[in-house]
């Protein structure tokens, strides 16, 4: 038996898609989605990783290359790899102080 996994949908046009259906169709049994109502990033506990990526690599930094802002990105990726019980953390309570 295959691992189950939660799904959250922001009500993007992409989640919706055609094309998609038949991946929802053949792993209905191991996915549990979650719909949230539109314009609500607040509920979406993802977006709080997209806003800190964004602060931490983008924000007021000049990147000179794509191979800069890539490696910026591997950074970000492999300190959320190394300090997951703290991330997980950070987004559960800015989640929190959100809702």
């Amino acid at each position: 038996e295959g691992k189950r996994a939660i799904l959250i949908m922001d009500n993007a046009r992409i989640h919706k898609a055609e094309e998609l259906q038949p991946f929802f169709e053949a792993n209905r049994e191991r996915l549990f989605c979650i719909d949230l109502p539109p314009y609500s990033p607040n509920l979406n506990p993802v977006e709080h990783i997209w806003k800190w990526l964004k602060e931490v690599v983008i924000a007021n930094r000049f990147h000179p290359t794509q191979a800069s802002i890539a490696q910026a990105i591997d950074d970000f990726t492999h300190y959320i790899e190394e300090n997951l019980e703290r991330v997980l953390s950070r987004i559960a309570n800015v989640h929190l102080l959100n809702s």
